[in-house]
């Protein structure tokens, strides 16, 4: 995840983050807004976060507690009444974030046929 986050880092977007992952992401020398986990009944929290449109998009790795599934849960659900993109697997964030971040200039797209054919 590091160099992915560096990326969106370099290219300008703020990052936000639950608390541990946020110090983490502070431990690499990148600034990141720490949001309350959803459970804590802090507010605004990451769910009020995605719900109120204060994200773009989210990376919500399930694992951890059951708290933490719960909270994934509801980020996951924000997000998709939002219809926001809402990666669950670090490998489908990251190519995201690389084709966001380089453009088309990294991906030849050519029309199905094409590849069938050896074009």
């Amino acid at each position: 995840a590091v160099p992915m986050i560096r990326q969106l880092a370099d290219a300008g977007y703020g990052l936000f983050a639950t608390e541990g992952t946020a110090g983490m992401i502070r431990g690499l020398g990148i600034d990141a807004f720490a949001i309350p986990k959803a459970h804590t009944g802090d507010r605004p929290n990451t769910v009020d976060i995605v719900a109120d449109g204060t994200v773009a998009a989210v990376v919500n790795t399930i694992e951890g507690d059951r708290e933490s599934l719960e909270d994934g849960f509801e980020i996951r659900r924000a997000a998709v009444d939002q219809r926001i993109p809402c990666f669950t697997s670090l490998d489908t964030a990251r190519a995201a974030v690389e084709s966001l971040i380089g453009g088309a200039a990294n991906y030849s797209i050519k029309p199905l046929p094409e590849y069938r054919n050896g074009v």
